[in-house]
């Protein structure tokens, strides 16, 4: 299980990037929102959507939600 968060800031192609609490690329307290506790990278992309239609994994910390 890991705690997610997604950067309320976009990327500059429009998607708002989960990250795992523990990535080195994980925003700041005023850019993230929490998602909660998931098995993986999968529910936490699912959960990010429903507040930004583009949403995807951090290609550091979560890679295999990452659309590249």
């Amino acid at each position: 299980m890991g705690i997610y968060y997604v950067n309320m800031n976009p990327q500059p192609n429009g998607d708002h990037e989960v990250h795992v609490s523990t990535c080195d690329r994980l925003p700041s307290l005023a850019n993230r929102m929490y998602l909660g506790s998931f098995i993986n990278c999968k529910g936490a992309v699912l959960e990010a959507k429903k507040y930004f239609a583009k949403a995807d994994g951090c290609y550091y910390c979560s890679n295999e939600c990452n659309k590249r």
